[in-house]
C-alpha cells in the first residue's frame, strides 16, 4: 500500500501532465475539495473533461507522460458517451475517475472553476459552489460532509467580500 503523502505527490505528477498537455479538464471530487482547505484523505481524482476528440486525444497522451500503460488507449470519445464515468485504474495503486457530466447536474461547459497555482503547477478545479451543487444531495455521508465544509467555505468568502469578517 502507497503512504498517502506519496500518493498525493503522484496526483500532482497528473495534474503537471494535464498541465503541459492543454488538457482541459475541471478538477471535481475529493482532492478538489481538499485542495480548497478541508483535511481528507482519497485514493482518487475525479475529472470533468471537454468532450472534443483532440481534449481525448490531449488526455490519453498527458496520461501515457506518467503511466507506460496500454489500458489508456481505452479512453475514447465514444467510450466516455457511453458510460458515465472510465474508472482508469493507474499501475500506481490509484484511480482517475474521467466523466463528461455528473449526471444531470453538469457538464465541462456547466462548472465554474478556478485555475489555481499549487507547487507551479496550473490545476483547473472547480469553484466551491459548483462543488457543493454537485454534493448537496448527495447521499454518501462523505459527500455531505464535504457539502457542509463547502457551504460555510463560500460564507466566509461572501462575508470577506463584503467586509463583515
Amino acid at each position: 500500500m502507497v503512504d498517502m503523502v506519496d500518493q498525493f505527490e503522484e496526483f500532482i505528477e497528473v495534474f503537471k501532465a494535464l498541465a503541459r498537455g492543454k488538457v482541459d479538464y475541471v478538477l471535481i471530487g475529493e482532492v478538489a475539495v481538499i485542495l480548497h482547505g478541508m483535511e481528507r484523505l482519497t485514493r482518487d481524482i475525479d475529472i470533468i473533461v471537454k468532450m472534443r476528440p483532440e481534449n481525448i486525444d490531449k488526455l490519453r497522451k498527458a496520461l501515457h507522460a506518467v503511466f507506460e500503460d496500454d489500458a489508456i488507449e481505452e479512453i475514447t470519445l465514444p467510450e466516455l458517451y457511453k458510460f458515465p464515468v472510465i474508472r482508469y485504474g493507474t499501475p500506481n495503486e490509484f484511480y482517475i475517475d474521467i466523466m463528461a457530466h455528473v449526471g444531470e447536474l453538469a457538464t465541462f461547459e456547466d462548472l465554474k472553476y478556478d485555475i489555481i497555482d499549487y507547487q507551479g503547477i496550473k490545476i483547473q478545479i472547480a469553484k466551491p459552489e459548483s462543488l457543493f451543487n454537485l454534493k448537496k444531495d448527495s447521499i454518501r455521508d462523505k459527500d455531505r460532509i464535504d457539502a457542509i465544509f463547502l457551504k460555510k467555505l463560500i460564507e466566509a468568502g461572501k462575508m470577506k467580500q463584503t467586509g463583515r469578517e
